[in-house]
């Protein structure tokens, strides 16, 4: 007997626990580029894409193959045990794509968390320092040292009390919030001046886009003045870029758009094209300050996620998806700010290549209701959004770059729809 949605959420809700959540209440069969198909053989357009984990799209055929290649030969050794030649090659290839003019080293590991929890391992070793400052609406991860550095309270860590301590918060800026970039650096220096001093503060974290804070973009001007900031205390700047790595933004890295480079970045989500890997890349000279052992994880760097990175980056450079990323994002944006002149709600367009969204505003509030009614009518009519920001009121998409205009287009139209029938 066919299995029914329903049916498996009832078994999801006796043995899943209650905080993994479903942002959708439908399960999915099976997939192919940006259409989803559920086990009741419903049919879906992809704008989600696994939160932004599979740019080259859903069983990508150069991923297929890296990893069906990979099987027949070998799935696990542990990295630290016995080395294997596609952990090596993924990060030759990640050296030569991150931005920054020096000698650099990467390390492998499994989730962004991982990723973002050993770039502040090194940076407090290479500093001797103990402090972090992060920004408001930033989101890093949600394990512990991840979720003190992750600005956003519900739902990441209600209930749980404090997390560890030495995490500061400065502001993001965003001109549509009221906070200018002297703003942002004013709230930095307000921690230098009440907190911790500079000699205190291993690293600066943010996200080059915040990601689920709403697809914020930092300012050039601000991270140069983060750039100069670092420099002149020796703080260690780290560019999480666990979302908009991997050609999400039209460069492999959203830094290299930013005028100035980090000490060190983070990547993971589309690297290795929906398998778990992640990363962190960065200055040769603050990489190696962690000794033998220091790094690492049982399944850090897995064969096979390895296997599948190197697909993608074929799949990036054969079929020119950074260009593509880049058409995506003037399609969307073009299509989405003529929608805002019928709609108004729509406060906002913005983004970076095809990391786009638009922030629902009613009478100079957040719309937050709105947007989760957008979100379930669209559903209902074939097309998978999902939300994101401090409250609630952004539409984040994140369509995979392999996606066909027309499917596109049509994805367009479903929100044009929605937005007809809503207001």
């Amino acid at each position: 007997m066919s299995q029914t949605n329903a049916a498996l959420i009832e078994r999801k809700n006796q043995a899943v626990a209650r905080g993994v959540g479903l942002a959708h209440p439908h399960f999915i069969e099976s997939a192919k580029n940006a259409t989803l198909i559920d086990v009741e053989g419903r049919e879906f357009i992809d704008f989600a894409g696994g939160i932004a984990v599979l740019n080259t799209g859903h069983l990508h055929p150069s991923v297929i193959a890296a990893v069906t290649e990979q099987l027949e030969k070998l799935t696990h050794t542990c990295f630290m045990v016995l080395g294997y030649e596609p952990y090596v090659e993924v990060c030759e290839k990640i050296n030569a794509l991150a931005p920054g003019e020096y000698e650099k080293k990467s390390a492998l590991f499994t989730t962004g968390a991982e990723a973002v929890e050993n770039a502040i391992k090194i940076a407090r070793a290479h500093t001797g320092r103990t402090g972090v400052i992060a920004f408001g609406a930033g989101y890093h991860g949600r394990t512990m040292a991840t979720l003190a550095l992750t600005g956003k309270v519900a739902p990441y860590s209600s209930g749980m009390g404090l997390m560890p301590g030495d995490v500061y918060r400065a502001l993001f800026p965003c001109e549509m919030h009221g906070v200018s970039v002297e703003d942002a650096l004013a709230s930095i220096h307000r921690i230098f001046k009440f907190d911790a001093e500079p000699c205190n503060i291993a690293a600066i974290i943010l996200e080059p886009v915040q990601g689920e804070g709403g697809f914020y973009v930092a300012p050039k001007a601000f991270m140069k003045a983060l750039r100069d900031l670092c420099d002149e205390h020796g703080i260690v700047l780290i560019a999480d870029e666990v979302q908009t790595g991997a050609g999400r933004t039209g460069t492999f890295f959203a830094m290299e758009q930013m005028g100035v480079s980090a000490d060190i970045t983070t990547f993971a989500k589309s690297i290795a094209g929906g398998f778990p890997l992640s990363g962190i890349v960065g200055k040769a000279s603050i990489m190696d300050k962690i000794n033998p052992g220091g790094l690492g994880g049982t399944y850090g760097g897995s064969p096979i996620a390895c296997a599948a990175a190197l697909g993608v980056l074929k799949a990036f450079e054969e079929e020119k998806l950074l260009d593509r990323s880049n058409q995506l994002g003037q399609m969307l944006t073009e299509s989405l700010n003529q929608l805002s002149v019928d709609f108004p709600v729509i406060a906002e367009v913005r983004g970076l290549g095809a990391m786009i969204a638009m922030e629902l505003m009613k009478e100079g509030k957040p719309a937050p209701e709105l947007t989760a009614a957008l979100v379930a009518k669209a559903r209902e009519k074939g097309l998978i959004l999902i939300s994101c920001g401090l409250y609630g009121n952004v539409i984040r998409i994140l369509v995979p770059l392999t996606i066909p205009d027309a499917q596109l287009q049509e994805g367009i139209q479903i929100i044009k729809q929605c937005f007809t029938e809503l207001l």
